[in-house]
């Protein structure tokens, strides 16, 4: 039916869910099957917010290195496809995780940026805690 496309998407939801519950496990699971659609159909659109929910799992599982590096390569992804929704998350993410370490300058310089690309829009989630951060 064509809908393989979306499925990651589907199943990074799932994820999300999963860490809400605690299960980190079972979160990374379905972000790995997300991943394996991706190359399997090559459809790419979500694979930046992937990333960065994959992070989100690391980070509850105290893995701080690894909730990195999966922040940066959503950063990497986003920007390569010039998605800079996917990139304001998870440069909010990874300016979060800074920021707990100590990093506040490059957290700010993160994150600050990518906030100021946007010209609308400010009274979304995503872009209210941004600012918040950024605020911070």
């Amino acid at each position: 039916m064509g809908t393989a496309w979306n499925r990651p998407h589907h199943l990074g939801l799932l994820a999300e869910l999963y860490g809400r519950l605690e299960d980190r496990a079972a979160g990374l699971q379905a972000i790995e099957e997300a991943f394996a659609d991706i190359r399997k159909t090559e459809a790419r659109f979500w694979e930046a917010d992937l990333h960065r929910i994959a992070g989100e799992l690391q980070l509850s599982g105290a893995n701080q290195a690894e909730a990195e590096v999966c922040f940066v390569r959503g950063i990497e992804v986003a920007r390569m496809q010039g998605a800079k929704f996917f990139e304001l998350r998870a440069a909010t993410n990874l300016a979060r995780l800074w920021r707990d370490q100590g990093k506040t300058g490059e957290a700010y310089d993160l994150l600050a940026p990518v906030y100021a690309w946007f010209t609308e829009g400010f009274d979304t989630s995503d872009l209210i805690e941004a600012k918040k951060l950024l605020e911070e």
